[in-house]
């Protein structure tokens, strides 16, 4: 399942480069050989297919960070080679910072969620009805100062924050709050400024005492105040034409929503204050990872300046981030102490995400330690291929199946996983590639290869006497 979204000022293109890699400065006895090799294997060829000029790349396992390494140039000409010790701008994966202050000063008493705009900047449009909690999920209905994909001229001019906001949030509402999600860096704008405002400080000064500091983050540039100290160049792409270097915005124009640059190992020790809740409250990350529901019942799945899915019933925080010159992705699977973070010098590219999307299996499959619940479904493959095969046949013995799942498979679904299955060809290997706990069963996702040359993702649960309550196939892949 893709769960990759292109937000706005997220853009991308492709440009074959040299490819160089990187001293890797992370990896460690907790990844396998095998692991990272396929790591390195994936964010190699992927940086090779796109063309974009580098990407630093980083895992953290069982709350651990376990691999770093860059891949490519870092500047065109002359040719500097990246390292994974250098700080790229990681855009609107700010916003989860900004968003951590927010709620710090809840903590502290000195605002709350549900407070209304109108208690900090009452001159905003319709101030009393949007809430700082609509800023942080973006269901305020204020317009985006920054919905295009390339760098309009704009941009390139100093610009006082305070001004930005009251220009466009000072226009009519494009919905009603807590109606519609929209994405909107000036929800974030909005959002520092009031951290700013309720805390009595300057934004970055906060930002680095309560949040950069305690997380223990080294290497983190303030974009409006130290661009000048970037040793990566951003580039761009005309149409088809080679790259060129790429303009980043300037001061002001990323105030809350996309300020920060690091080093993807500093991304990565942020990503494990989730994981360890290491900053804030239970009850404050409670609420930064739970999605907007809108007022027509809709799952936003946003939380506060996070994106917030499942992936095998577990919860991941999702985020990308763009501006000029620079692409990022990062996620977190905070049960699993696990995080990939991606940084890229190209805007448009869609290397990042890639990048993301391949490493992720490799690094759930790698990320633990043999179990009970691993014995389980790895014993249980060779015995699904054979059910598999009567499924191919329209046939099933009843006797290995629970209640629910014999209802499931009622003429309906047999005919459904005949007809649609047995174009794949016979059964030709069944392999776990992961396994858990929960409600009492065990947990097994199955790639399944057929003769044909197609492969599918088949879930499974078992009940502790080995009945089967689910079997489903999940895609083609």
């Amino acid at each position: 399942m893709n769960f990759f979204v292109s937000m706005p000022r997220l853009r991308y293109a492709a440009f074959a480069v040299v490819l160089t890699a990187a001293v890797c400065t992370g990896a460690s006895a907790q990844l396998t050989p095998e692991v990272q090799a396929r790591i390195t294997e994936a964010a190699q060829r992927i940086v090779t297919e796109t063309g974009v000029p580098s990407a630093s790349v980083g895992v953290a396992q069982n709350g651990k960070i376990v691999y770093t390494q860059a891949f490519g140039q870092a500047r065109l000409q002359p040719p500097v080679p990246a390292t994974a010790a250098l700080a790229y701008p990681v855009g609107s994966i700010s916003k989860q910072f900004t968003a951590t202050a927010v709620l710090l000063l809840q903590q502290d008493g000195k605002l709350r969620l549900d407070d209304p705009v109108a208690k900090f900047f009452p001159q905003l449009t319709r101030a009393g009805e949007v809430t700082v909690r609509n800023l942080l999920t973006h269901t305020s209905g204020y317009q985006d100062y920054a919905p295009q994909d390339y760098t309009i001229p704009r941009w390139l001019k100093a610009e006082d924050p305070l001004k930005i906001v009251e220009e466009f949030a000072g226009k009519p509402l494009d919905f009603e709050p807590g109606t519609q999600w929209q994405y909107s860096n000036t929800n974030f704008e909005l959002a520092a400024l009031i951290v700013q405002k309720a805390s009595g400080v300057p934004f970055a000064e906060f930002l680095r005492t309560r949040v950069l500091e305690p997380a223990k983050l080294a290497g983190v540039l303030n974009l409006n105040t130290q661009q000048s100290q970037l040793q990566v160049t951003g580039y761009m792409r005309n149409a088809l034409a080679p790259l060129r270097p790429a303009a980043l915005e300037a001061p002001g124009w990323y105030f809350g929503d996309g300020d920060l640059a690091m080093p993807v190992r500093s991304l990565l020790t942020w990503d494990l204050t989730f994981v360890n809740q290491s900053l804030l409250t239970p009850a404050s990350y409670h609420e930064m990872e739970t999605p907007f529901i809108l007022k027509n019942g809709t799952d936003t799945h946003y939380g506060l300046g996070v994106f917030v899915r499942t992936l095998n019933g577990q919860l991941l925080i999702e985020h990308s981030g763009e501006v000029g010159g620079f692409v990022a992705e990062n996620m977190v699977l905070p049960a699993q102490g696990i995080a990939i973070s991606v940084l890229t010098n190209q805007e448009a590219s869609g290397a990042a995400s890639e990048i993301g999307q391949a490493l992720l299996p490799i690094t759930l499959s790698g990320s633990r330690t043999a179990s009970p619940s691993d014995a389980t479904a790895t014993a249980f493959a060779p015995k699904l291929a054979g059910i598999l095969s009567g499924l191919l046949q329209g046939k099933i013995d009843r006797g290995l199946f629970t209640a629910d799942c014999n209802a499931y498979f009622d003429q309906n679904a047999l005919d459904d996983f005949r007809t649609s299955l047995s174009s794949l060809g016979t059964v030709k290997d069944v392999t776990m590639e992961h396994s858990a706990l929960r409600g009492g069963m065990t947990f097994g996702s199955y790639k399944t290869s057929f003769s044909g040359g197609a492969s599918v993702r088949l879930t499974v649960y078992l009940e502790p006497d080995g009945k089967i309550e689910q079997l489903l196939v999940e895609g083609k892949e």
